[in-house]
């Protein structure tokens, strides 16, 4: 039994996305961007069983975020939890998922999965009704944000209050303009339904830091071609320091896209 919050990444960038959340005695998965059989042997490193596993969170429904969905829900019996617009972008995967497992969700509607209270909220990407979530129980609230196009007010007022936040650190602007990707590509990764830039997530963790009790921030969803680990730190460090930020008031860190991270306790 745990008795902390414990929020581990399993695998965290842009080929793939799978994040555990476990509150107390719950235990949630946060999109499942690899194989059933990787996730497994992720579990493992952190001593967790599968068959503990009470449900599966789905941001939305690119390949990255749900490749092994139906599989890890069919073998161990989970209950799935998507908009209802994600599961029809995703047929494949939802009619292999018992419908008994089929759980719908409305952004800005709250629901509870045993001890924890979920609220799901809209970001702009280009997805069918792609979500972000916060999460809480009585002690302890984190929330999880990726595959955002740009920040909004409406984003922002949703992660205030979170003692951990995960959020999308996906590219350098330098770095985006002369990395191989195709024009289009490079386009669609910098648009407003795309992905967030390293400066802009400095910007929203340099607020968050100031104006509520944000203390652990962790970046993820890295791009291979267009970010480097060193470089997304930096530029969010470098963003603390423009606005005056404390730096030695927040534990920031890049998720790693090969290795499960630490389990973080809260």
């Amino acid at each position: 039994e745990l008795h902390m919050q414990n929020v581990c990444s399993l695998y965290r960038g842009s080929s793939g996305d799978r994040w555990f959340v476990a509150i107390v005695t719950t235990i949630v998965l946060i999109d499942v961007g690899f194989s059933c059989n990787k996730i497994v042997e992720a579990l493992s490193t952190i001593a967790k069983d599968p068959n503990s596993i009470d449900a599966i969170l789905i941001t939305h429904e690119h390949s990255d975020h749900i490749k092994g969905l139906s599989t890890i829900s069919h073998k161990f019996d989970i209950p799935v939890f998507a908009t209802r617009e994600t599961f029809d972008a995703m047929p494949t995967q939802t009619e292999k998922i018992s419908n008994k497992n089929i759980n719908y969700f409305y952004p800005d509607e709250k629901f509870n999965i045993n001890d924890l209270e979920i609220t799901p909220f809209s970001i702009p990407h280009d997805a069918a009704n792609p979500c972000g979530f916060t999460i809480n129980n009585e002690k302890h609230q984190l929330s999880i944000a990726t595959d955002i196009g740009h920040m909004t007010n409406d984003i922002v007022k949703h992660l205030e209050g979170s003692e951990l936040l995960l959020l999308e650190s996906n590219y350098d602007t330098e770095v985006l303009k002369c990395c191989k990707y195709p024009f289009h590509l490079k386009a669609r990764i910098a648009g407003s339904t795309g992905h967030l830039s390293n400066t802009m997530s400095g910007k929203t963790i340099s607020y968050l830091l100031k104006n509520s009790n944000l203390n652990t921030a962790i970046l993820g969803h890295l791009s291979k071609e267009s970010n480097f680990p060193e470089l997304a730190y930096q530029t969010v460090v470098d963003e603390l320091l423009a606005n005056n930020c404390n730096t030695d008031s927040i534990n920031l860190s890049v998720a790693s896209r090969e290795l499960p991270g630490k389990l973080i306790k809260l």
